[in-house]
């Protein structure tokens, strides 16, 4: 009996977590970048009731055995890397992704990160940095005077000056692949 309740509690710890999972998963559908995450679980060891192949009588023996299970935990909460919805903004220097890949950020300290997040404005010095205030590696600086920013579909970042009908290349965005973006470090 007292086996039958701590699995059972075992189930219902493991079903609350889905449910934080799924709660989480809500919360942040409409923030920009975010990745689903999926709760995954695995068994707990089986207890050996009766061993197969044990002898059931004098002329008998048992086939398959019995065991018992002792309950199920959490084993990892997986990032699911599918493409997101396209909205249109009115910013100039929101980017999507269509595919992989990642942009790449310089953190303060020093170490580059990576997000699937577009969201893209410019610094007091005219660098492009994400919401937080991280630049864009490779920099890119576009100068205060400038009156239109284009974005190519590769990445090529462009603006017009006053005065002057060609535009200026300020650099192009790179994107960072990873073979298994999940356990990529420093991605968000």
């Amino acid at each position: 009996m007292i086996r039958a309740l701590y699995s059972a509690a075992s189930g219902m710890n493991a079903q609350q977590l889905n449910v934080d999972n799924i709660a989480n998963n809500l919360a942040n559908a409409n923030s920009a970048g975010y990745k689903m995450r999926r709760a995954q679980f695995q068994d707990l060891l089986y207890q050996n009731m009766v061993q197969p192949g044990a002898s059931a009588g004098a002329q008998t023996v048992v086939p398959a055995g019995l065991q018992l299970g002792l309950g199920t935990r959490a084993a990892g909460n997986e990032i699911v890397f599918t493409q997101g919805d396209f909205s249109q903004t009115n910013n100039p220097l929101d980017v999507v992704i269509q595919g992989k890949g990642f942009f790449q950020i310089r953190q303060p300290s020093g170490n580059l990160a990576y997000t699937r997040a577009g969201s893209f404005q410019l610094s007091a010095a005219g660098a492009m940095v994400d919401s937080n205030g991280n630049q864009l590696e490779p920099q890119i600086t576009i100068p205060p005077n400038a009156l239109g920013v284009t974005i190519a579909t590769d990445g090529t970042v462009t603006y017009t000056q006053p005065g002057q009908t060609t535009a200026q290349t300020a650099g192009q965005i790179q994107l960072a692949n990873f073979q298994n973006p999940a356990n990529a470090d420093h991605a968000t």
